[in-house]
């Protein structure tokens, strides 16, 4: 992905909504750390599908799909049963194999967690890595 002018307006996150349900907490009556990277996963993927990239298409088509290969999460706040969750994803650096991505959960103006995450693109019957398929790069460019 091209560097960005420094003048230039930054690129806007893609924002999707999850609520906290029962199944998401802990014991402690929080979202269980671990559920940020389901919120993370769902968001993605509705980023893409709003994008035009439908994942089961994309197999279909081109035998190409996305795997998670490194994540980086920090937790700021906890977010807790009943709350709408705002989660953002942002392409932070596109190559030709995979991207990176800056993600975000928030509840009201409270940043609760932000992650890291970089996807590779893999051959589905191999599970080797692979170029990013170009009709799927124009759109991300």
């Amino acid at each position: 992905m091209p560097a960005l002018h420094h003048d230039a307006p930054a690129p806007a996150p893609f924002h999707h909504g999850v609520r906290v349900y029962w199944e998401d907490t802990d014991a402690g009556g929080v979202v269980f750390y671990a559920n940020y990277l389901k919120f993370f996963e769902r968001a993605r993927t509705e980023w893409l599908r709003a994008l035009g990239v439908g994942q089961q298409k994309l197999r279909d088509e081109t035998g190409a799909i996305f795997v998670v290969t490194d994540t980086q999460l920090r937790y700021q706040q906890p977010a807790r049963l009943d709350d709408l969750l705002d989660v953002t994803v942002l392409l932070a650096e596109l190559r030709s194999a995979s991207m990176r991505l800056k993600q975000q959960a928030w509840c009201g103006g409270r940043l609760l967690c932000e992650g890291d995450i970089r996807i590779g693109c893999v051959d589905a019957g191999t599970f080797r890595p692979r170029r990013i398929p170009n009709e799927v790069t124009r759109l991300l460019a």
